[in-house]
């Protein structure tokens, strides 16, 4: 429920002020001695009674309940009309009180009752008008006179009563409109947060995968090489030493994985390389690594958006550095395929396998997969134990 107009939230301060203005000008002209009797005040105390009830009336406005706006309504009405009728010489003012009734009107009403209110005022300004009109026997001309003068006043009252009306239409609507306005952009402030923290949270995960995906494979392809070095450290040490060698470029690698890491990947994954060069040394690197040769089918048919290269690429770095760590194979193949309308990729060994149902939440398969959704594919792994692994990708091209 929206609070009651007061002083502290009026919309239009100024219009506010405006009112004790003319009240304040009303209740001066009423307290004024009139040197004709037939225009002084019959009951001024009444009159300026009247004046004040009405002026502290605009300090509290009714915005809620429809019975009490039309209560509040009602009582302005009376307090006018006490007024036009027992206020002489300060008639003249009073037509003002309806301006002011209209304007309070504009502000507690929808605009049906703003029209009713202005069209009540009207028709009451007529009567009160009519009561006023002079009682004395005038000439033609002076009788004339006076019908035209009326018929004038009459058009003006109602000329500003219909400015009143559009003018207060007009200036709530453009205040709505600002309020609307401000809401909408305190909305679009905090969907803009939303959006800034999942950015960052992607952001995050996107680093992570990187690490683990590049990072990863070096440490692993490392790792084997000293391994195979103190193996063969006492019966073969000129072979151990070229272990060594590789396992020294291979650190060197995985110094470059994390630097390139830390600055948030804003350098090319592939440096600069097609993705059937960067393929083509992953190749050599597993190989050296494993002594198992990788067979490799590629056919794109056009080259691929910059958007899928990366992730096809870590996809393909991530399969092989399982194949690596836990597979036990020796035949690997890769077959990377396109079409008008879709990429398929396919990363198949002889190894051990594994029971799909329980080992396809580690960090790498997870990693893989949210790569692969996050372009709108799907993520297949077909193993069981004893029989390999084979990892299916399938990207749409025509998105």
């Amino acid at each position: 429920m929206s609070p009651p107009i007061q002083v502290n939230n009026h919309p239009f301060r100024f219009l506010l002020y405006l009112e004790w203005a003319l009240l304040g000008l009303s209740v001066l002209m009423v307290m004024i001695p009139s040197p004709s009797p037939r225009f002084s005040v019959q009951f001024p105390e009444l009159t300026i009674c009247s004046l004040a009830i009405f002026g502290l009336m605009g300090l509290r406005l009714p915005t809620n309940n429809n019975l009490s706006k039309v209560i509040y309504t009602a009582s302005e009405v009376v307090l006018i009309l006490i007024i036009g009728f027992f206020g002489g010489k300060t008639t003249r003012l009073f037509p003002f009180l309806y301006l002011i009734l209209v304007t309070r009107s504009c502000l507690i009403f929808p605009l049906p009752g703003r029209l009713t209110v202005t069209f009540s005022s009207f028709i009451l300004f007529l009567i009160t008008l009519n009561n006023r009109s002079t009682p004395f026997r005038l000439s033609p001309l002076a009788q004339e006179r006076f019908r035209f003068f009326s018929f004038s006043l009459t058009i003006l009252f109602g000329l500003s009563l219909v400015f009143v009306l559009l003018l207060m239409n007009a200036v709530l609507s453009e205040r709505q409109s600002r309020e609307k306005l401000a809401i909408a952009n305190e909305k679009l402030r905090q969907y803009a947060l939303r959006i800034e923290n999942q950015a960052t949270l992607e952001e995050r995960n996107r680093i992570a995968r990187e690490i683990h995906d590049s990072l990863g494979h070096s440490l692993t392809a490392l790792n084997l090489q000293l391994e195979t070095a103190l193996k063969l450290a006492k019966s073969d040490i000129p072979r151990a030493l070229t272990f060594l060698a590789t396992a020294k470029e291979l650190g060197s690698k995985a110094l470059q994985d994390v630097r390139h890491s830390v600055s948030k990947m804003r350098s090319h994954s592939l440096q600069e390389q097609s993705l059937e060069q960067a393929i083509g040394i992953l190749a050599e690197d597993f190989h050296r690594s494993n002594n198992v040769l990788l067979n490799c089918k590629i056919s794109l048919k056009s080259p691929l958006p910059s958007e899928i290269i990366t992730p096809i690429y870590r996809i393909i770095q991530e399969s092989l550095t399982n194949i690596t760590k836990y597979a036990n194979a020796s035949v690997v193949k890769l077959e990377l395929i396109t079409t008008t309308a879709a990429l398929k990729l396919i990363v198949e060994d002889n190894g051990r396998g594994f029971d799909v149902q329980q080992n396809t939440t580690g960090f790498g398969l997870q990693s893989m997969r949210d790569r692969t959704l996050s372009l709108g594919g799907e993520f297949t792994i077909n193993s069981a134990h004893g029989s390999g692994c084979q990892i299916i990708v399938d990207i749409p091209l025509s998105r």
